[in-house]
């Protein structure tokens, strides 16, 4: 088949890797260059252990309190937005433990599904992704934080996953290089992290020599639609036919879908990361220091720190006030680190797609017999992205998918 993917990020990618190796004629059109999508600039964390949705009890309330403070590990910038407002009540309604009872066990499904086949597609691209099977460790300061950590431990092994409960003193064992300030952690060893950058040139290179097509600086103005189906996309530079379509277009995907009349609920969360490089000392797991929600990943002699959520629309802008409490919580942690807040061409900014439920959007759409979307992985990208990879391509071949996929359809 012909087949069009809206989107250059991690997830159109993975599922051009998967669709290439049936011999289908692929072409990816995205509004960038390829350096500018969410993909790059992150952690770099696959995760099973993130398999509690963003949507969760207390989290409202917590927002609340965090959500007028430019400072803060979560911000709303006020504005009067009616998508905002539709997203807002529908995540507020959401926020229960009855949606994470029922969501919870699906994205476990799909995170640990995911995590097998990227550690497959790794070996396959020769180690390309720099990953590595070193676990992760969330660390708190105080006993509230570490009460909730540890009940969402105990919860973890419910659904099979591996979690060890550790003192102070442990931490600091699994950190040789650099003293720690902890109260505690828990550890899950299932964690695994890659180098973000290098695993999309090592997709961007596989595709390529596969025959996808990519066609950067391809904005998407319309579509050519006939009946029940879209027969092609029309871009800045151009009309693009197709037999099938996938929209995978990240933060944009809200925005996309609505030119073929599908209505999801979507917005963009930026957050902000900085890279220190050759460092002589440095940590050995990647890490949540989880009262300030900033995550710290060691990449060989590179550490990347990064962290927020911040509402505030589809934009780039970088507001360094929100930077700073990134590095001073990293220094508060690790403080042999000595890190220095970088300059402002030095941080990078990206925004995650967020659905209001936490989970993503994998499914045809309802208009359409050939149009598939993928979208709305919030921080979970990498971790869902093979996964997600494979389902496109099941979904396209119409053949019965890995694991269920109706608690991720589009009109739920």
């Amino acid at each position: 088949m012909n087949i069009t993917i809206i989107g250059a990020g991690v997830i159109g990618m993975t599922s051009a890797y998967y669709l290439s190796k049936e011999g289908h004629d692929i072409t990816i059109i995205d509004k960038g260059d390829g350096s500018d999508n969410c993909s790059f600039g992150n952690a770099g964390y696959i995760s099973p252990s993130h398999f509690i949705p963003l949507a969760s009890p207390g989290i409202v309330a917590q927002g609340l309190k965090w959500m007028l403070s430019n400072t803060s590990p979560f911000y709303i910038k006020p504005r009067l937005d009616a998508s905002l407002i539709r997203w807002g009540l529908k995540f507020y309604s959401k926020s229960n433990e009855k949606t994470v009872a029922k969501n919870a066990p699906h994205l476990n499904d799909i995170l640990q599904l995911s995590r097998n086949l990227m550690i497959d597609m790794d070996k396959e691209f020769d180690h390309g992704f720099r990953l590595e099977q070193k676990g992760c460790l969330m660390l708190y300061k105080s006993e509230k934080t570490g009460k909730h950590e540890i009940e969402l431990a105990h919860e973890a092994r419910r659904f099979g996953l591996e979690t060890q409960i550790l003192t102070a003193h442990q931490v600091q064992q699994m950190e040789p290089e650099v003293a720690v300030e902890v109260m505690g952690g828990v550890y899950f060893p299932i964690d695994c992290h890659l180098h973000p950058g290098q695993m999309m040139k090592s997709l961007y290179s596989k595709t390529q020599k596969e025959g996808v097509k990519i066609l950067f600086s391809h904005e998407v103005e319309d579509f050519e639609t006939q009946s029940d189906q879209v027969k092609a996309v029309i871009t800045n530079n151009g009309k693009i036919n197709c037999d099938q379509l996938i929209i995978a277009a990240g933060s944009w995907l809200e925005i996309v879908s609505k030119k073929l009349g599908i209505q999801l609920l979507l917005q963009p969360g930026k957050g902000y990361s900085t890279t220190y490089v050759k460092r002589s000392k440095n940590l050995q797991h990647p890490a949540i220091l989880v009262d300030d929600r900033v995550a710290v990943t060691p990449l060989g002699t590179e550490l990347r720190i990064g962290g927020t959520m911040e509402l505030s629309g589809i934009n780039s802008k970088i507001e360094m006030n929100r930077v700073s409490p990134i590095v001073h919580a990293v220094n508060t942690y690790f403080p042999d680190l000595h890190l220095d807040v970088q300059p402002i061409e030095k941080i990078w900014s990206g925004l995650r797609p967020c659905s209001p439920d936490g989970l993503p959007y994998i499914g045809r759409s309802p208009h359409h017999n050939n149009v598939i979307i993928a979208g709305g992985h919030a921080m979970l990208g990498i971790s869902l992205a093979a996964a997600t990879g494979l389902l496109i391509r099941q979904l396209v071949q119409k053949q019965k998918t890995e694991i269920s996929i109706d608690p991720f359809r589009i009109d739920r």
